[in-house]
Protein backbone atom coordinates (compact mmCIF):
# COMPACT_ATOMS: atom_id res chain seq x y z
CA UNK A 1 0.00 0.00 0.00
CA UNK A 2 1.26 3.52 -0.50
CA UNK A 3 1.98 6.10 1.85
CA UNK A 4 2.71 9.68 3.12
CA UNK A 5 5.76 9.61 5.19
CA UNK A 6 7.98 12.44 6.18
CA UNK A 7 11.79 11.82 6.72
CA UNK A 8 13.02 15.50 7.50
CA UNK A 9 12.51 18.51 6.67
CA UNK A 10 11.62 19.30 2.99
CA UNK A 11 11.24 15.46 2.58
CA UNK A 12 8.23 14.22 1.96
CA UNK A 13 7.70 10.75 0.07
CA UNK A 14 4.87 8.47 -0.93
CA UNK A 15 6.32 5.40 0.24
CA UNK A 16 5.02 1.54 -0.66
CA UNK A 17 4.36 0.48 3.08
CA UNK A 18 3.31 -3.19 4.25
CA UNK A 19 0.15 -3.43 5.06
CA UNK A 20 -0.50 -3.23 8.78
CA UNK A 21 -2.58 -6.53 10.65
CA UNK A 22 -5.11 -5.37 13.60
CA UNK A 23 -4.10 -7.22 17.25
CA UNK A 24 -7.34 -8.00 19.78
CA UNK A 25 -9.19 -4.26 19.86
CA UNK A 26 -7.98 -3.45 16.67
CA UNK A 27 -10.11 -2.45 13.76
CA UNK A 28 -8.19 -2.48 10.03
CA UNK A 29 -9.76 0.91 7.67
CA UNK A 30 -9.59 1.24 4.19
CA UNK A 31 -8.47 4.78 3.95
CA UNK A 32 -10.24 7.21 1.65
CA UNK A 33 -9.41 10.58 2.29
CA UNK A 34 -6.96 12.49 4.82
CA UNK A 35 -7.12 16.00 5.07
CA UNK A 36 -3.60 17.87 5.05
CA UNK A 37 -3.84 19.78 7.81
CA UNK A 38 -1.27 22.93 9.14
CA UNK A 39 0.26 20.57 11.65
CA UNK A 40 1.27 18.10 8.66
CA UNK A 41 2.48 21.53 6.61
CA UNK A 42 4.77 22.22 9.44
CA UNK A 43 6.07 19.17 9.47
CA UNK A 44 6.71 19.26 6.07
CA UNK A 45 8.39 22.45 5.95
CA UNK A 46 10.06 23.03 9.18
CA UNK A 47 10.36 19.49 10.45
CA UNK A 48 8.53 20.09 13.20
CA UNK A 49 5.08 21.57 14.85
CA UNK A 50 5.92 24.16 17.96
CA UNK A 51 7.94 22.31 20.45
CA UNK A 52 7.42 18.73 18.97
CA UNK A 53 10.34 17.68 16.54
CA UNK A 54 10.93 15.31 14.05
CA UNK A 55 12.78 12.31 15.02
CA UNK A 56 12.34 9.72 12.65
CA UNK A 57 10.45 8.92 9.44
CA UNK A 58 6.74 9.27 10.36
CA UNK A 59 3.36 8.36 8.62
CA UNK A 60 1.56 12.24 8.76
CA UNK A 61 -2.39 12.45 8.77
CA UNK A 62 -5.10 12.97 11.79
CA UNK A 63 -7.79 13.80 9.32
CA UNK A 64 -9.09 10.38 8.74
CA UNK A 65 -12.39 8.92 7.15
CA UNK A 66 -13.22 5.32 5.29
CA UNK A 67 -14.48 1.97 5.84
CA UNK A 68 -13.83 -1.25 8.31
CA UNK A 69 -12.09 -3.65 6.68
CA UNK A 70 -12.49 -6.51 9.75
CA UNK A 71 -10.59 -6.47 13.56
CA UNK A 72 -7.94 -8.41 14.81
CA UNK A 73 -10.46 -11.09 16.23
CA UNK A 74 -13.61 -12.25 15.24
CA UNK A 75 -15.61 -11.35 18.87
CA UNK A 76 -14.57 -7.75 18.82
CA UNK A 77 -17.42 -5.63 18.97
CA UNK A 78 -17.37 -3.25 16.44
CA UNK A 79 -19.16 -1.76 13.08
CA UNK A 80 -19.72 -4.49 10.52
CA UNK A 81 -16.85 -4.45 7.63
CA UNK A 82 -18.10 -2.06 5.18
CA UNK A 83 -18.99 0.53 7.40
CA UNK A 84 -18.32 4.26 6.41
CA UNK A 85 -16.83 5.68 9.61
CA UNK A 86 -14.55 8.85 10.80
CA UNK A 87 -11.46 7.90 13.10
CA UNK A 88 -10.92 9.68 16.47
CA UNK A 89 -7.12 10.39 16.27
CA UNK A 90 -7.02 10.14 20.09
CA UNK A 91 -6.21 7.39 22.48
CA UNK A 92 -5.95 9.33 25.64
CA UNK A 93 -4.21 6.88 28.66
CA UNK A 94 -7.55 7.35 30.59
CA UNK A 95 -5.18 7.09 34.04
CA UNK A 96 -3.43 10.15 34.49
CA UNK A 97 -4.70 13.44 36.45
CA UNK A 98 -6.65 15.22 33.12
CA UNK A 99 -7.57 12.46 32.27
CA UNK A 100 -9.67 11.52 35.55
CA UNK A 101 -10.61 14.75 35.51
CA UNK A 102 -12.41 14.60 32.38
CA UNK A 103 -9.98 16.74 30.21
CA UNK A 104 -8.38 13.84 27.99
CA UNK A 105 -7.25 16.02 25.50
CA UNK A 106 -4.59 17.35 27.82
CA UNK A 107 -3.59 13.97 28.36
CA UNK A 108 -0.08 13.79 29.31
CA UNK A 109 0.39 10.41 28.11
CA UNK A 110 -1.88 10.64 24.52
CA UNK A 111 -0.83 8.71 21.75
CA UNK A 112 -2.25 11.06 18.66
CA UNK A 113 -2.20 9.90 15.11
CA UNK A 114 0.73 11.43 13.03
CA UNK A 115 2.22 13.24 15.89
CA UNK A 116 5.98 13.44 16.52
CA UNK A 117 4.88 14.74 20.40
CA UNK A 118 6.65 11.34 21.64
CA UNK A 119 9.24 8.78 20.65
CA UNK A 120 9.25 6.68 19.30
CA UNK A 121 6.84 8.93 17.01
CA UNK A 122 3.10 7.89 16.44
CA UNK A 123 2.51 6.83 12.67
CA UNK A 124 0.00 8.95 11.18
CA UNK A 125 -3.10 7.76 8.94
CA UNK A 126 -2.00 8.58 5.65
CA UNK A 127 -1.52 5.12 4.10
CA UNK A 128 -3.90 2.63 2.28
CA UNK A 129 -4.79 1.02 4.81
CA UNK A 130 -4.39 1.98 8.89
CA UNK A 131 -4.73 -0.08 12.45
CA UNK A 132 -6.48 2.09 15.39
CA UNK A 133 -8.31 0.90 18.58
CA UNK A 134 -11.82 -0.14 17.70
CA UNK A 135 -12.98 2.68 20.24
CA UNK A 136 -12.13 4.86 18.03
CA UNK A 137 -14.38 4.47 14.88
CA UNK A 138 -17.49 6.45 14.40
CA UNK A 139 -19.99 5.36 11.81
CA UNK A 140 -20.98 8.39 9.98
CA UNK A 141 -24.40 9.54 10.48
CA UNK A 142 -26.73 8.96 7.49
CA UNK A 143 -26.73 11.20 4.82
CA UNK A 144 -22.99 12.34 5.62
CA UNK A 145 -20.78 11.68 2.62
CA UNK A 146 -16.97 10.34 3.25
CA UNK A 147 -16.07 13.69 1.35
CA UNK A 148 -17.14 16.06 4.02
CA UNK A 149 -16.66 13.74 7.13
CA UNK A 150 -12.89 14.29 6.17
CA UNK A 151 -13.76 17.60 8.18
CA UNK A 152 -14.39 16.21 11.37
CA UNK A 153 -11.18 16.43 13.16
CA UNK A 154 -10.36 19.79 12.66
CA UNK A 155 -14.11 20.68 13.18
CA UNK A 156 -13.75 19.40 16.36
CA UNK A 157 -10.92 21.44 17.04
CA UNK A 158 -13.32 24.44 16.41
CA UNK A 159 -15.71 23.38 18.47
CA UNK A 160 -13.54 22.88 21.46
CA UNK A 161 -12.12 26.18 21.05
CA UNK A 162 -15.95 28.00 20.83
CA UNK A 163 -16.83 25.55 23.86
CA UNK A 164 -13.89 27.01 25.89
CA UNK A 165 -14.61 30.73 25.12
CA UNK A 166 -17.75 30.01 27.56
CA UNK A 167 -21.26 30.90 26.40
CA UNK A 168 -21.50 33.01 23.38
CA UNK A 169 -25.24 33.05 22.51
CA UNK A 170 -25.90 36.56 21.82
CA UNK A 171 -22.25 37.71 21.54
CA UNK A 172 -20.39 38.87 19.02
CA UNK A 173 -17.22 36.91 18.38
CA UNK A 174 -14.10 38.04 16.46
CA UNK A 175 -11.64 35.41 14.92
CA UNK A 176 -7.79 35.99 13.81
CA UNK A 177 -7.25 33.71 10.71
CA UNK A 178 -9.31 32.46 8.43
CA UNK A 179 -7.57 28.85 7.26
CA UNK A 180 -9.79 26.16 7.43
CA UNK A 181 -9.51 26.15 11.33
CA UNK A 182 -10.78 29.49 11.84
CA UNK A 183 -13.51 28.72 9.04
CA UNK A 184 -14.25 25.95 11.10
CA UNK A 185 -14.67 28.72 14.14
CA UNK A 186 -16.46 30.67 12.35
CA UNK A 187 -18.84 27.67 11.65
CA UNK A 188 -19.13 26.37 15.46
CA UNK A 189 -19.66 29.72 16.62
CA UNK A 190 -22.92 30.35 14.76
CA UNK A 191 -23.62 27.28 16.01
CA UNK A 192 -23.04 27.56 19.63
CA UNK A 193 -25.54 31.14 18.97
CA UNK A 194 -23.21 33.88 18.42
CA UNK A 195 -24.84 37.20 16.93
CA UNK A 196 -22.30 38.21 14.92
CA UNK A 197 -18.84 36.74 13.96
CA UNK A 198 -16.31 39.05 12.08
CA UNK A 199 -12.96 37.19 10.87
CA UNK A 200 -9.83 38.79 9.39
CA UNK A 201 -7.14 37.38 7.54
CA UNK A 202 -4.25 39.02 4.97
CA UNK A 203 -5.88 37.19 1.96
CA UNK A 204 -8.77 38.13 0.37
CA UNK A 205 -9.12 34.34 -0.79
CA UNK A 206 -9.23 33.03 2.65
CA UNK A 207 -11.91 35.43 3.71
CA UNK A 208 -14.24 34.38 1.11
CA UNK A 209 -14.44 31.03 2.40
CA UNK A 210 -15.29 32.12 5.45
CA UNK A 211 -18.07 34.49 4.43
CA UNK A 212 -19.10 30.87 2.61
CA UNK A 213 -19.45 29.32 6.26
CA UNK A 214 -21.36 32.48 7.77
CA UNK A 215 -18.88 35.21 8.86
CA UNK A 216 -21.17 38.38 9.25
CA UNK A 217 -18.04 40.83 8.16
CA UNK A 218 -14.69 39.82 6.59
CA UNK A 219 -11.80 42.79 7.55
CA UNK A 220 -7.86 42.46 5.48
CA UNK A 221 -5.80 42.14 8.85
CA UNK A 222 -3.13 44.54 7.17
CA UNK A 223 -5.46 47.45 6.64
CA UNK A 224 -5.90 49.12 9.98
CA UNK A 225 -7.99 51.33 8.40
CA UNK A 226 -10.30 48.96 6.83
CA UNK A 227 -14.07 50.52 8.21
CA UNK A 228 -15.43 46.91 9.18
CA UNK A 229 -13.41 46.58 12.10
CA UNK A 230 -15.13 46.42 14.96
CA UNK A 231 -14.67 48.59 17.94
CA UNK A 232 -14.84 46.23 20.47
CA UNK A 233 -15.60 42.54 20.56
CA UNK A 234 -17.37 40.25 23.32
CA UNK A 235 -14.93 37.36 22.68
CA UNK A 236 -11.75 36.89 20.27
CA UNK A 237 -10.57 33.55 19.12
CA UNK A 238 -7.07 33.61 18.17
CA UNK A 239 -6.77 31.07 14.89
CA UNK A 240 -3.70 32.53 12.91
CA UNK A 241 -0.52 31.33 15.17
CA UNK A 242 0.78 34.42 15.09
CA UNK A 243 1.63 36.78 17.59
CA UNK A 244 0.16 39.53 15.77
CA UNK A 245 -3.14 37.66 15.50
CA UNK A 246 -3.27 37.58 19.33
CA UNK A 247 -2.60 41.22 19.80
CA UNK A 248 -5.37 42.20 17.83
CA UNK A 249 -7.79 39.78 19.84
CA UNK A 250 -6.15 41.45 23.18
CA UNK A 251 -6.96 44.89 21.75
CA UNK A 252 -10.43 44.79 20.32
CA UNK A 253 -11.90 42.47 23.23
CA UNK A 254 -13.87 44.10 25.96
CA UNK A 255 -12.92 44.54 29.42
CA UNK A 256 -13.77 41.30 31.30
CA UNK A 257 -13.72 39.33 28.12
CA UNK A 258 -12.33 36.34 26.64
CA UNK A 259 -9.66 35.41 24.15
CA UNK A 260 -8.88 31.68 23.06
CA UNK A 261 -5.31 31.01 21.52
CA UNK A 262 -6.34 28.25 19.33
CA UNK A 263 -3.16 28.52 16.57
CA UNK A 264 -0.24 27.15 17.60
CA UNK A 265 2.56 30.10 18.11
CA UNK A 266 5.87 29.18 16.94
CA UNK A 267 7.97 27.59 19.31
CA UNK A 268 10.06 29.42 22.29
CA UNK A 269 8.46 32.88 23.75
CA UNK A 270 5.87 35.03 22.00
CA UNK A 271 5.58 38.66 22.71
CA UNK A 272 1.61 39.74 23.90
CA UNK A 273 -0.04 42.70 25.06
CA UNK A 274 0.77 41.30 28.36
CA UNK A 275 -0.78 44.75 30.28
CA UNK A 276 -3.86 44.49 28.36
CA UNK A 277 -4.65 41.07 30.22
CA UNK A 278 -4.10 42.68 34.00
CA UNK A 279 -5.69 46.36 33.17
CA UNK A 280 -8.71 44.52 30.99
CA UNK A 281 -9.09 41.70 33.26
CA UNK A 282 -9.22 39.82 29.68
CA UNK A 283 -9.31 35.98 30.61
CA UNK A 284 -6.83 34.35 28.16
CA UNK A 285 -7.57 30.87 27.21
CA UNK A 286 -5.79 28.30 25.57
CA UNK A 287 -7.39 24.90 23.37
CA UNK A 288 -6.00 22.45 22.47
CA UNK A 289 -7.02 19.44 20.34
CA UNK A 290 -10.75 18.09 21.28
CA UNK A 291 -12.81 14.98 22.96
CA UNK A 292 -16.09 14.24 23.04
CA UNK A 293 -16.51 17.13 20.21
CA UNK A 294 -15.68 14.76 17.43
CA UNK A 295 -19.35 13.21 17.84
CA UNK A 296 -20.99 16.35 17.27
CA UNK A 297 -19.19 17.35 14.31
CA UNK A 298 -20.26 14.60 12.96
CA UNK A 299 -23.86 15.52 13.68
CA UNK A 300 -23.17 19.14 12.27
CA UNK A 301 -21.49 17.64 8.97
CA UNK A 302 -24.54 15.85 8.65
CA UNK A 303 -27.05 18.57 8.68
CA UNK A 304 -25.09 21.34 6.91
CA UNK A 305 -24.03 20.95 3.19
CA UNK A 306 -22.38 24.24 3.05
CA UNK A 307 -19.14 22.73 4.91
CA UNK A 308 -18.52 21.28 1.16
CA UNK A 309 -17.31 24.75 0.18
CA UNK A 310 -13.82 24.59 2.14
CA UNK A 311 -12.98 21.31 0.39
CA UNK A 312 -11.01 23.07 -1.84
CA UNK A 313 -9.27 19.97 -3.95
CA UNK A 314 -9.14 16.16 -3.68
CA UNK A 315 -5.50 14.78 -4.94
CA UNK A 316 -4.46 11.71 -5.30
CA UNK A 317 -1.70 10.49 -2.66
CA UNK A 318 0.43 9.51 -5.67
CA UNK A 319 0.08 13.15 -6.11
CA UNK A 320 0.96 13.84 -2.35
CA UNK A 321 3.75 16.74 -2.53
CA UNK A 322 1.80 18.42 -5.16
CA UNK A 323 -1.14 18.68 -2.40
CA UNK A 324 1.33 19.94 0.20
CA UNK A 325 2.03 22.93 -2.46
CA UNK A 326 -1.36 23.50 -3.22
CA UNK A 327 -2.29 23.13 0.78
CA UNK A 328 0.65 25.49 1.83
CA UNK A 329 -1.03 28.59 -0.67
CA UNK A 330 -3.91 30.10 0.87
CA UNK A 331 -4.64 32.02 -1.62
CA UNK A 332 -5.30 28.91 -3.63
CA UNK A 333 -6.82 26.33 -1.62
CA UNK A 334 -8.93 25.93 2.18
CA UNK A 335 -8.61 22.25 3.15
CA UNK A 336 -7.06 19.84 0.28
CA UNK A 337 -7.76 16.03 0.66
CA UNK A 338 -5.74 13.50 0.19
CA UNK A 339 -6.97 10.33 -1.87
CA UNK A 340 -6.32 6.93 -1.52
CA UNK A 341 -9.13 5.29 -3.62
CA UNK A 342 -6.32 4.19 -6.47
Amino acid sequence: MLGCVIHGQGDLRVDALPAPVPGPGGALVAVRYGGVCGSDLHYWRHGGVGDFRLREPMVLGHEVVGTVVGYGSPDTPGPPAGTAVAVHPATPCGVCPECRDGRRNVCRDTRYLGSAARFPHVQGGFAGLVVVPVDQLRPLPAGLSLRRAALAEPLSVALHAVRRAGDVTGRHVLVTGAGPIGCLVVAAAKAAGAARVTVSDLLPAALEYASAVGADAVVRAGDPDDSRWPTEVDTAIEASGVAAGLGTCLRLVRRGGVVVQLGMLPPGQSPFAGNLVVSREIELRGSFRFDAEFDRALGLLAAEPSFDRLVSAVVPVRDAESAFVLAGDRSRSCKVLLDFAS
